[in-house]
């Protein structure tokens, strides 16, 4: 089972706090994924910027969406 994205903020240098259903904020970093096919668009600040929630993920103006269950996995938890 996965945990619904409830709150998306773009930081700088390609990162995104998430806000997980369970309250839990943790750090996605998109850089790795810069490269490869359509996230290659998100290169452009203002298209990654515009980030939003879909459903229970996120996805940005172009499209391109990621996995709920990959943003936690694969993001850290956020240190205050």
């Amino acid at each position: 089972m996965y945990l619904s994205i409830n709150k998306v903020q773009p930081l700088l240098d390609y990162k995104l706090e998430l806000t997980f259903e369970n309250n839990e904020i943790r750090i996605f970093d998109i850089k790795p994924y810069l490269n490869t096919g359509l996230f290659k668009t998100l290169k452009d600040e203002n298209l990654f910027n515009g980030v939003k929630i879909s459903f229970d993920t996120i996805q940005w103006p172009n499209g391109i969406d990621l996995d709920p269950e990959i943003l936690y996995e694969k993001s850290e938890i956020k240190n205050n």
